[in-house]
């Protein structure tokens, strides 16, 4: 299971010596978080929001909250068209005096930056539909510093590479 690759990856960054503070997961797949993370002993500071293929779980569809200088928002964005462009995510993103927005639906990796504010969808790392395979990304939003996002893939053997998108 890819996830569990990542979980085993992320483990090693987690502080006091690493750097992952906080791990968002934008729907799809949240069913999957617990039993990646038992067998991994993976566990986060979760940010979680539903996606359209998630059910029985209590999770928002939506969250905002704040990281270092940064506000983010995050959703699913299948409540958001996005398959019809981003203005509907954007408008939603400024009435919340977002920063950055992290969104789904599509898993395909993807960051633009529009009207001032960061746009990253990580892809997916179990159900991909990117040429590239199954991606995540990683965030560094450091207080003072600016924003960093690096996409990751993951091979059929889990082994883990820095892509570019």
């Amino acid at each position: 299971m890819a996830l569990k690759a990542v979980f085993k990856w992320a483990s090693e960054r987690l502080p006091p010596n690493g750097t992952i503070c906080a791990t968002a997961c934008l729907g799809d797949g949240l069913t999957d978080l617990q039993i990646a993370a038992d067998a991994t002993g993976f566990y986060s500071d979760w940010k979680l929001v539903l996606g359209n293929n998630d059910y029985g779980i209590q999770a928002p569809e939506l969250a905002v909250f704040d990281f270092a200088d940064c506000k983010i928002f995050m959703c699913h964005g299948h409540r958001h068209n996005i398959y019809n462009g981003l203005n509907t995510l954007l408008v939603s993103a400024k009435n919340k005096d977002a920063d950055i927005v992290l969104f789904g639906h599509t898993h395909v990796p993807f960051q633009k930056k529009i009207d001032g504010i960061l746009l990253i969808n990580p892809g997916s790392i179990g159900r991909s539909r990117s040429r590239i395979g199954s991606t995540f990304a990683v965030i560094e939003c450091a207080e003072d510093k600016q924003i960093n996002v690096e996409f990751f893939g993951i091979n059929d053997k889990g082994s883990i590479r820095k892509v570019k998108i």
